[in-house]
C-alpha cells in the first residue's frame, strides 16, 4: 500500500512538471481592476509584452475596474488556478481588506502570491496655481486659506486616499475629498484645474510634471525618486515622517499548482532585472521591486496590518 501510493505520488509531481514544461500553451489573461492609463495598467502592460514575447503566446491585459479594486479580484478569484488568470494586485489589495467590512474573496487566502513587481511613489502634486512650492508651503497654504481646497483621488479607499488622509492628519490640516473612478480621471481633473491637489502615483504623474501642466510638491517614500531626483521626499521638504508608497505584485488563484507558479515568479524576476525593464520602470517613476513568492506572501500580511491600522486611525471610509 505504501509504495503503491509512492508511485502514486511521484506520477503526480511527473505530470505537474509536464504541465510546467508546456505552459503556456494559450492565451493568459492579466486581470487589471483599474481603468487603462492608470499605474497599475501601465506596468502591466509593459510586463505582458515581454512576457508574451518570452512565452510565445498571447499575454492580455484585461481591465476590470470598479469597486475599489474589488471587481477585478473577484474575477481573478473565481477563475481556475492554472496560471491562465492572473492579477495585478496594487495596494489597494490590502487597503481592501480593513476598509470593505463584507468582501467576496479574502485578500491573503484565496490568492496565490507570485511575485513583488514594482514600488511606486506617491507624488504630492498641485495645479499650477496653488501658491506654494514645497511641502511646508503648502501645509501653509492649507491652513491659511479663506477657501475650500479640493484633493482628488482614484476613488474612495483607494492609495492616493489614505494617503492624502495621512497627510492630513500628520499635518493638522483640512482637505475636501474628490473621488473620480480611476487615476487617469483624478489627474484630468487636476491638470484642469477643477481640484488643487492630488497623492498621485508617480507614473501617472510624471508626464504632467514633465510639461509644466503641474507642480511637484514632494516624494512619499523615503528617498527621492530616478525621474524626479530634484523633487526632495515630503519628509524632506516639510512634514517629517511621511511615507505612503505603493506596492505591485503578481498573484493568481488559490491551489495554483507549485511547479507552475514558480515558472511564472522566475520569469517575471528575469524580465523585471533586465536592464531595459528596470530603466523603463524607473523612467515612470517606478522602481523595480521583485520576490520570492514567500517573501511577497510576508509582505502582504504585514501590509494587510499597516493599511489597516491607517483606515482605523483616519477613519476613512468607502461612502
Amino acid at each position: 500500500m505504501f509504495i503503491r501510493h509512492l508511485l502514486v505520488l511521484a506520477a503526480t509531481c511527473l505530470s505537474f512538471s509536464a504541465w510546467a514544461q508546456d505552459y503556456p500553451n494559450r492565451p493568459v489573461r492579466i486581470v487589471v481592476p483599474f481603468p487603462a492609463g492608470g499605474t497599475t495598467d501601465i506596468i502591466t502592460r509593459a510586463l505582458a509584452q515581454k512576457l508574451s514575447e518570452e512565452w510565445k503566446q498571447p499575454v492580455l491585459v484585461d481591465n476590470k475596474p470598479g469597486a475599489g479594486a474589488n471587481i477585478g479580484a473577484e474575477q481573478a478569484v473565481r477563475s481556475a488556478p492554472d496560471g491562465y488568470t492572473l492579477l495585478m494586485a496594487s495596494t489597494a489589495h490590502s487597503i481592501n481588506a480593513t476598509l470593505y467590512p463584507k468582501m467576496a474573496y479574502d485578500p491573503l487566502k484565496d490568492f496565490t502570491p507570485l511575485t513583488l513587481v514594482a514600488e511606486t511613489p506617491q507624488l504630492l502634486v498641485v495645479h499650477p496655481s496653488v501658491p506654494a512650492n514645497n511641502t511646508r508651503e503648502f501645509i501653509q497654504y492649507l491652513k491659511t486659506s479663506s477657501t475650500p481646497v479640493s484633493y482628488s483621488s482614484a476613488g474612495n479607499g483607494s492609495l492616493p486616499h489614505l494617503s492624502a488622509e495621512l497627510f492630513k492628519s500628520m499635518s493638522g490640516t483640512n482637505m475636501l475629498h474628490v473621488p473620480y473612478k480611476g487615476g487617469p480621471q483624478a489627474m484630468t481633473d487636476l491638470v484642469a484645474g477643477h481640484v488643487q491637489i492630488s497623492l498621485a502615483t508617480a507614473p501617472s504623474a510624471v508626464p504632467f510634471i514633465k510639461s509644466g501642466k503641474i507642480r511637484a510638491l514632494g516624494v512619499s517614500s523615503r528617498q527621492r525618486i530616478a525621474a524626479l531626483p530634484d523633487v526632495p521626499t515630503i519628509t524632506e521638504s516639510g512634514l517629517a515622517g511621511y511615507e505612503a508608497s505603493g506596492f505591485f505584485g503578481l498573484v493568481g488563484p488559490a491551489n495554483m499548482p507549485a511547479a507552475i507558479a514558480d515558472k511564472i515568479q522566475a520569469t517575471v524576476v528575469r524580465i523585471i532585472k533586465e536592464p531595459a525593464m528596470s530603466k523603463y520602470l524607473s523612467e515612470q517613476g517606478a522602481d523595480p521591486y521583485t520576490s520570492t513568492q514567500a517573501e511577497y506572501a510576508a509582505f502582504l500580511r504585514d501590509e494587510v496590518a499597516k493599511w489597516g491600522k491607517i483606515v482605523k486611525d483616519t477613519g476613512a471610509k468607502i461612502d
